[in-house]
Order: C-alpha cells, then structure tokens, then sequence
C-alpha cells in the first residue's frame, strides 16, 4: 500500500502540478481529505483576466486601416500591414503563454489552473489572433470547475471557435457542417455516436452563429435556417442552443466527458462500469465539473497502485512542476517557450482540433532525450544548443535565425547558470533527514513510480563534498531520469 505521503503526491500531480519544495515536509501527515478540501478552498475565486490585447477594435483592419484607405495602398503595402498584424498577434500569444504558465506554477489555484489545461485541450482551436485567444481562455479558466453545460455553451459561441471551425461562413443558402460536426464528435459525444443527418441538420440550426468586427458573438437572423430540423430524434424549429441541449440531455455526453477526464487524470486504462456509474452521476447532477473531480479524488481507487505514477507528464506538466519544485528565476522567459516548442506541447497551438493526443504520444527517442537534459539546462554552467525545426507556423514567431543568435548569447544558460534557484527552500525540506537516508527521502520525494534507482549505481555520481551539494546534485539527477518523466 502507498504511502501517506505518496498518495499525497499522486493528488497533487494529479489535480494539480505537484508539490512545492516548501511544502513538501506537510506531505507526511495531512490526510488526503483535508489536501482535497485546501486544493478546493484555494481555487474558489474567481480568476483575473490574463490580458495582453485590450480589444479587437476592427478584428484584422485594425492597424491597417479602413476600407477607403485601404483602397489607396498598393497590394504589396496591404500585405506587409498584415505581415505586420500577424507578427503583433504573435508577439502576444507569446506573453499570454508565459503568463499563463507563470499561473500554473505561482497560483494558489492550482486545480483550477489544471483543469483548464485539461479543458484547453478539449476545446483546441489554433488561431493567431491574440485577443481571440485571450477571451476564449479567460471562458475556460472561469467556468473550469464549474458546470460542462455553462462551458460548452461559451465555448461554443467565442469567436476563437467559430474562426477556427469556419462557423462564419455557415448559412442557409450554404450551410457548413465543420463546426456542428465537431462539437458532436469532438467536444460531447464522441465518434459513432450520431449520424451523418444528425450533423447536416446540427449545421443548420447552427446558421447564423457569428461575430462582429470587435470580437463579440452575433446572431444573424437573416443567416439563419428557421426551418424544422431533426436531432437525435427530436424534431422542432431548432436554433445552436437548443442543439447543445440537447446533446447534453444524450447520456451519451455524459459519458463520453466523464471518459476522457478519467482517463486524463486517473488512468488510460478505464473501467467500463466504473464510467458508466460516474457519467450517471455526473449527469444527474447537471454537469457539475467539481462535483465529479471529487467523486474522483476522495475515491480509495484513485489510490490505487495500479493508477500511482502511471501516467506520462505532458511538456507542460513537466516543466511547471519542475519549476515548481525548484523556485527559480530564470535569466530569460522566452526559453519556456522554446522548451514547449521542442517537447511538443506549444499553449494555444495544438495539433489540430482532436488537441494533444497525449498518453505514450509524448514519448519518442528524441523528445524523451531532451526532456532528461530539461533540469540540467536550468543548472547548466555552459551554453546547450537546443535548435528546433524551422517551422514558423508553430515557431511562435521566433525564427531559426534567431534561436541560435539567443545560444550565441548564452540567453538561455550562462556561466552563471540558467536560473538562479533558491536551493535553501529545498535543503530546508531535509534538514532533519539524516545524511544515509537522504537518497531514499529524496527519491520518495521525486519519484512516483514503483521502481526506483539503484543506489549503488546513482550515488558515486553525485557531488559529496557538502551536505547541500548532495542534495542539489541528487535533486538534479533524479529529474533527468525516464522515471521522473511519470506521475
């Protein structure tokens, strides 16, 4: 049976992005109940907008000017405005990133915050316009732990999905079936669950879905399909809203959500009547987002050992629960970027509309290299050349060019290391360890999987000459091991 302090553990990796270096010695004795009920508490408030664009004004033609003016410039100058325009939503989709992560790691919200991770994958869309981006994730940070009902029906309506699902052309005389589709196959029921009449006539109650120039959700009227429309077996004059209803009202949703979030954060392996059971409940209770996360996490099978470091870290999970372990300020931001980048998990670029696949998706012989030299980077006393493809589409608007003159440098590591890390916060955590026991207590601290490493092999690696040493060089050669890489 799992210890108290790794079931600690598992709830923290789970539900959040693991455990802090300060906090770490609370670990032993808290009962999972009251780590539960803390996790809750401090997830309640509602959360600040991450703001990097103030408004859209007039979507593209801002900053490049109105439709006279417009007429006056050449073509070559329109598309260089628009480069431009490009370059700026980049520039921003950056910051928001970065500010994002920077909540993952400091926030006390850390459910919260998880959550939304797991909801901007759901809900993948890949657009470049910064403020589009910023709004639909301020929908999802709010309404994360609240009802799916509440989520999918925002979601459904921000201008970020309608763009990315081509619900702006969808009209009468031409109905588009991308985004009807999608939400059916994608967002609620999953594939096989709904049938080809099903989605055309899901595009046409969805007719008219739009937004304005300032980014705002519109109902044309005069774009929409006012006929009779069969769903599911339910006939009327049926507009978007009443289509999401009554997806929801299908058991089949329930399922299918419930499904992928066991999945996400219990394990890969799913128990068949053990869904089943909590996407009745799920439904019965209207959705209610945190009410089945805690169904969940105060189960005795979510303890399990067969569902304790059974799951590979996403990039992101990686990197803000190394950086939450290890309290750093990092010489420059812009690496984390870099880093999402090479491991394949780039916020606000997915894919494609499926999201991440996740799972043993990953994990390659290339990206499982990097991620072990990860830790090493932010302690790094020389440069490490880390040269991704030059893709600009999923480059974040960083050029090849520009990465290697960032390693020339020595933007990302320098002599003076990557990151200045406050190692006292983590030698206060084993202050009353003994010196022969400090390897175990640091592996049960770092590691969450059964097997664990040979002493006799890993110890003469590291640096004994002081008790800190030891324990800064243990810490840093534990988190580049493939067992590190699961949670």
């Amino acid at each position: 049976m799992a210890s108290n302090r790794l079931r600690n553990q598992h709830l923290l990796w789970r539900a959040a992005f693991g455990p802090m270096a300060e906090n770490v010695a609370q670990l032993e004795d808290i009962s999972q109940k009251k780590l539960w009920e803390l996790l809750i508490k401090t997830s309640k408030k509602a959360p600040e907008k991450l703001q990097v664009s103030t408004g859209l004004v007039d979507g593209l033609v801002k900053g490049i000017g109105d439709a006279a003016t417009m007429a006056q410039i050449s073509a070559e100058e329109k598309k260089k405005m628009r480069r431009e325009k490009r370059k700026q939503y980049k520039d921003e989709l950056n910051n928001l990133n970065l500010m994002w992560l920077d909540e993952m790691i400091n926030s006390e919200a850390q459910l919260r915050e998880k959550m939304s991770l797991f909801w901007h994958g759901h809900f993948a869309t890949r657009v470049i316009n910064s403020y589009f981006q910023q709004e639909l994730l301020q929908v999802i940070r709010t309404n994360a732990l609240g009802s799916f009902a509440n989520l999918l029906h925002e979601v459904s309506k921000s201008p970020t999905m309608l763009q990315f699902l081509n619900n702006q052309q969808n009209r009468k005389s031409h109905p588009n079936e991308n985004f009807a589709r999608e939400v059916m196959e994608l967002f609620t029921m999953g594939r096989g669950n709904y049938t080809e009449t099903d989605v055309k006539e899901a595009a046409r109650a969805f007719t008219g879905w739009g937004f304005n120039a300032q980014g705002e959700f519109v109902f044309r009227k005069q774009a929409h399909d006012t006929g009779v429309k069969t769903i599911l077996g339910k006939t009327g004059n049926f507009d978007g809203d009443d289509v999401l209803d009554i997806i929801l009202e299908h058991p089949q949703t329930a399922y299918f959500i419930t499904k992928k979030i066991y999945r996400y954060f219990v394990n890969e392996e799913a128990p068949e009547e053990r869904i089943k059971g909590l996407a009745a409940r799920f439904q019965k209770n209207e959705y209610n987002i945190l009410k089945l996360l805690e169904e969940i996490y105060t189960s005795p099978w979510f303890y399990d050992d067969e569902n304790i470091g059974a799951k590979i870290k996403s990039p992101v999970e990686l990197l803000v629960g190394i950086r939450r372990y290890l309290p750093m300020e990092l010489d420059n931001d812009m690496a984390q970027l870099l880093f999402e980048k090479m491991l394949g998990q780039i916020l606000f670029y997915p894919p494609n509309v499926a999201g991440w696949p996740g799972g043993r998706s990953w994990i390659d012989s290339s990206s499982l290299m990097l991620r072990l030299q990860v830790p090493q980077v932010y302690t790094a006393k020389e440069a490490v050349s880390l040269r991704p493809k030059n893709d600009d589409d999923v480059n974040m608007g960083m050029n090849t060019e520009k990465i290697v003159r960032i390693e020339r440098n020595k933007a990302y590591v320098n002599k003076g290391g990557a990151a200045d890390i406050k190692w006292d916060l983590i030698n206060s955590a084993f202050e009353k360890t003994s010196r022969p026991a400090l390897t175990d207590a640091i592996m049960d601290t770092l590691l969450q999987t059964k097997s664990r490493i040979n002493k006799n092999i890993f110890e003469p690696y590291l640096d004994d000459s002081s008790r800190e040493n030891y324990i800064k060089s243990a810490v840093i050669n534990l988190m580049s091991t493939p067992e590190y890489q699961m949670c």
